[in-house]
């Protein structure tokens, strides 16, 4: 009478395990499924990372402030927002711009990167070795 007793109790267990199971179960199925989200457009975001040499982020942080946002906005290179690292170990400088679409972001960098004024940005990063 035991073992029978003990047999019982195991498949009554398993059975109200599983009927409490079910119900969670085919609602969390159902909420995962409920559809998709889709963003709006074709708009695009890019998030620049650089890190600057030891020393160099002060120098990083003005000449974009003051030259390469405003040629990135010349070229239709919309930047949302710049931000430096407060932690001194990290040395890190980041910018994130936004296009209207990937076609519309391919042909403003090309147009930009020509630039002359932006040519000498480059080539005084280099000569002062800013980034690493």
């Amino acid at each position: 009478m035991t073992i029978n007793s003990w047999k019982w109790n195991r498949w009554t267990a398993c059975g109200i395990g599983l009927i409490r199971f079910a119900p969670g179960s085919l609602a969390t199925f159902g909420l995962a499924h409920l559809r998709q989200v889709k963003a709006d457009g074709n708009r695009l975001f890019e998030l620049h990372v650089y890190h600057p040499m030891p020393g160099k982020l002060p120098v990083m942080e003005s000449r974009f402030r003051d030259k390469t946002s405003k040629i990135l906005a010349r070229y239709n290179l919309n930047v949302l927002g710049y931000w430096e690292s407060e932690d001194s170990s990290d040395n890190s400088f980041l910018f994130l711009l936004a296009h209207e679409n990937q076609e519309g972001a391919k042909k403003n960098w090309h147009a930009m990167r020509v630039d002359p004024e932006f040519q000498e940005i480059i080539k005084s990063e280099q000569t002062e070795k800013t980034l690493d």
